[in-house]
């Protein structure tokens, strides 16, 4: 999808972008003012990436009930929010201030799912509120939504220590609460936010710069939703240069929220 630097919305995005980027200075580069701007590309892989490998669910509550018994029992929001808030099978759970299950708006047609809290989220019990969900917000108001008109989780509940990236086991722990909440959800197009939740929501060990910007099936509980991948915000606070990518992506995510 081409971006139209005319466009006051995109040149807004920009600005925006390179203020939360830390950039207060404009230094004119070897090109041209006038030659047209390039989009890179990212090459199609090319062949199946392996997937993931998903172990036998050994996380248990007390009692002995796994979490995919737990998540399957529970009907409502509030119920898995309450079964998870019950889970022990997560080790960062014991280190955490408080469990981070969600934000926005339950009803809204788009769900987007991230990795797992920071320190800010940690303190005020919701995803994406430090430095990165700042970003997160603007990112959603270029393309007219917030967190009234978006669903917001992770794939972990609880803070890795040392905001460390969690191993593929600490995450399958938690997920068959992460696909009960999509089926809870049941959204009209969920993002994964970040390479860590593409992977775990995916099953593949393709990382995030094939993952981004390619639509796939995700199948949960025999309803197949309409998926994509986003770079993380906190990747673009570190690596601004992806922008156009994130940008790109953001347009697509609207278009496919539009479409009849």
């Amino acid at each position: 999808m081409a971006l139209d630097l005319n466009d006051p919305a995109t040149l807004r995005w920009y600005l925006a972008w390179y203020l939360m980027a830390g950039v207060d200075e404009a230094i004119d580069g070897p090109v041209g003012r006038r030659q047209p701007a390039t989009l890179p590309t990212v090459p199609a892989p090319a062949m199946p990436a392996p997937a993931m490998p998903v172990p036998t669910d050994r996380a248990v509550a007390p009692g002995g009930t796994t979490a995919a018994e737990m998540a399957a029992a529970c009907r409502t929001l509030d119920e898995l929010r309450a079964a998870v808030e019950r889970f022990e099978g997560c080790a960062f759970k014991a280190a955490a201030t408080t469990t981070v299950f969600a934000d926005g708006n339950p009803a809204a047609p788009l769900m987007l799912i991230g990795e797992a809290p920071g320190r800010e989220e940690d303190l005020e019990g919701l995803p994406f509120v430090g430095r990165s969900g700042q970003l997160l917000d603007r990112m959603l108001a270029a393309i007219g939504r917030d967190r009234g008109s978006a669903y917001i989780t992770n794939v972990i509940f609880w803070r890795p220590p040392e905001n460390r990236s969690p191993s593929d086991d600490e995450v399958l722990a938690c997920q068959p609460f992460v696909l009960r909440h999509i089926a809870l959800v049941n959204p009209q197009v969920v993002v994964a936010v970040g390479g860590i939740a593409a992977k775990a929501l995916f099953r593949t060990t393709q990382g995030i710069t094939r993952l981004r910007g390619q639509w796939q099936g995700l199948v949960v509980e025999g309803h197949t939703y309409p998926a994509t991948a986003l770079f993380h915000p906190a990747y673009l606070l570190r690596s601004p240069q992806h922008k156009r990518e994130a940008w790109r992506d953001l347009l697509a995510i609207r278009a496919r929220l539009e479409a009849p």
